[in-house]
């Protein structure tokens, strides 16, 4: 975790600030400017549309009674696309146009949930051996996991009374 947050605050912004010399160098510092503030408003203008359709989508989904997963995944995509592409600078421009892209996006955003799928199921075979409750797992025909348990509601009627 450490050297990711490394990477994240000290290598890359002297990534972006290396390569904002080297281009205002080649280009011209004005130039240079002008390409990082229009790729500022693009990208808010892009994000803002593709987010008003990630949401379009989300509602659809959720009033036809469908888990809007994959949806939920891109439109958070979307809100980190924006923020890089506000950012000044060409390496986070080009990951927050990947983000916004939908060629991109959505493979990405299927990835995302499977690796986060795998995860929780691994941490509740974990978790599962140390509280010595068993569950079994399986893949149903459309591909994602069933999870056979028990479970019961408790009310709390003396609350319902007052």
């Amino acid at each position: 975790m450490f050297f990711k947050l490394l990477f994240l605050f000290v290598v890359m912004p002297i990534a972006e600030i290396a390569l904002l010399l080297h281009v205002g160098d080649l280009i011209g510092g004005w130039t240079t400017f002008f390409i990082v503030i229009v790729t500022a408003v693009a990208g808010a203008h892009l994000v803002r549309a593709q987010g008003m359709a990630a949401l379009a989508e989300i509602q659809q989904k959720s009033q036809q009674g469908i888990l809007p997963a994959e949806s939920i995944t891109e439109g958070l995509m979307i809100l980190v696309a924006g923020v890089l592409l506000v950012t000044p600078g060409f390496i986070t421009d080009a990951i927050g146009l990947c983000l916004t892209i939908p060629l991109t996006r959505k493979p990405l955003a299927k990835l995302i949930i499977k690796e986060f799928d795998q995860h929780i199921v691994a941490r509740s075979h974990v978790y599962a051996g140390q509280t010595n409750h068993h569950q079994n797992y399986q893949q149903n025909d459309a591909g994602g996991t069933v999870i056979e348990g028990e479970w019961q509601r408790k009310d709390d009627t003396n609350n319902l009374n007052k």
